[in-house]
């Protein structure tokens, strides 16, 4: 029979043997069953505050999703699922759309966040890659992180005083066989069908003679001289420190300056304010440049002093402060949105090629960030 309200009816038979007190596997349903995903998932289900708030953010972008689309033609997955199952991929770790899409058919609890009926098939995972320019041109991402920050604002856990600020690396889906001449001197097939091995040692290679082939925004890295240098792109967030919500997020090019430029850029966006405010930051940042920056800008640059074979680019009448102590203390909870998007949300290495795409991604992922921290927030002040 047709299902009813996002759920079905079933009629089915079967046997049951009867084992006395041993029990046994129910080999016949009930005679008519009524299913519906609202009845399956627990009442205080942390996804239940999660899906509330995503909700107000589609409905906020409703103008944004109707300017995509033509009046006429056929019709496509709503925008709303889409974005949707991106969250419920970062949220359960999904790697790809298409272990999505095979996910979606049997996960009751992804059919009710989709607001799909438990009888429903899965849209094909192709639908992610039709309509990803769409989103990209229309900057969807974009929308959804602010969207998200709006309702953060609204329930007042943001601070307009108090930020933090910091990069990470994050490994570009391409390997080092792919980073090769500009010039082609370094094309070599080799056999078919095998992976040809290489030997770098005694060959330089830089940014300016390289790129990969596979990935040619990608840009070879390394955090510090203990660590190996990757094909990667540059993670910045600007956090505010009243609760460690993620108020700004950028993707770029990895380069020696990006996390200084990139922090410049983000505070320069925030609201102007007659009040001074302040910005954490670790020893990276303790540059003459980024301290002028930060102060034309209003900001009190509350930065860790690097003082290793040079002198620090603020002095004591910063560091006196008790604001500046505060600001160091706070300013490790950074690390937590980093931690999370490499883990959970699957951003250890990169799943897209292009920075446009991993950078949409990003977007969307430090949104999911916020989204789990703001259900948190709001369970815990009900």
């Amino acid at each position: 029979m047709g299902g009813v309200a996002g759920g079905v009816f079933a009629i089915c038979g079967g046997l049951r043997h009867d084992r006395g007190m041993r029990g046994s596997a129910e080999s016949q349903m009930a005679m008519l069953v009524s299913l519906s995903p609202e009845d399956l998932i627990p009442g205080d289900h942390p996804i239940r505050r999660i899906r509330a708030v995503v909700d107000e953010v589609l409905d906020d972008l409703d103008g944004e999703f109707d300017a995509m689309y033509a009046a006429t033609g056929r019709r496509s997955v709503p925008p709303e699922a889409l974005l949707k199952a991106t969250v419920l991929m970062a949220m359960y770790s999904i790697r790809s759309e298409r272990a999505f899409c095979e996910r979606l058919n049997y996960d009751l609890l992804f059919k009710w966040f989709l607001g799909m009926r438990i009888d429903e098939a899965a849209f094909d995972a192709t639908t992610f890659t039709k309509n990803r320019k769409r989103l990209l041109d229309h900057e969807i991402a974009d929308r959804f992180f602010e969207a998200v920050v709006a309702q953060a604002k609204l329930r007042r856990y943001i601070s307009s005083d108090h930020f933090s600020v910091d990069g990470t690396l994050l490994e570009a889906w391409a390997s080092h066989k792919s980073f090769k001449p500009k010039d082609g001197s370094g094309d070599d097939p080799g056999p078919k069908g095998r992976n040809v091995e290489k030997d770098w040692k005694g060959k330089p290679r830089s940014n300016e003679t390289h790129a990969s082939t596979t990935d040619p925004d990608a840009r070879l890295f390394r955090k510090s001289n203990n660590t190996a240098a990757q094909l990667c792109y540059s993670g910045h967030v600007l956090m505010e420190n009243r609760n460690a919500l993620i108020i700004d997020a950028e993707l770029t090019t990895a380069t020696g300056y990006a996390e200084r430029d990139t922090a410049v850029e983000m505070l320069a966006r925030l609201p102007a304010s007659k009040r001074r405010r302040t910005v954490g930051a670790d020893k990276g940042y303790d540059t003459a440049g980024f301290v002028a920056d930060a102060r034309s800008l209003g900001f009190t640059p509350h930065v860790a002093q690097n003082t290793t074979n040079r002198r620090s680019a603020i002095d004591a009448r910063t560091t006196r402060h008790a604001g500046h102590r505060v600001s160091q203390m706070k300013r490790p909870r950074i690390e937590e949105p980093f931690g999370w998007i490499k883990t959970i949300g699957g951003g250890r290495k990169l799943r897209y090629i292009g920075r446009d795409r991993n950078r949409a991604w990003f977007k969307i992922t430090t949104a999911v960030y916020n989204l789990i921290r703001i259900a948190a927030l709001d369970a815990a002040t009900a």
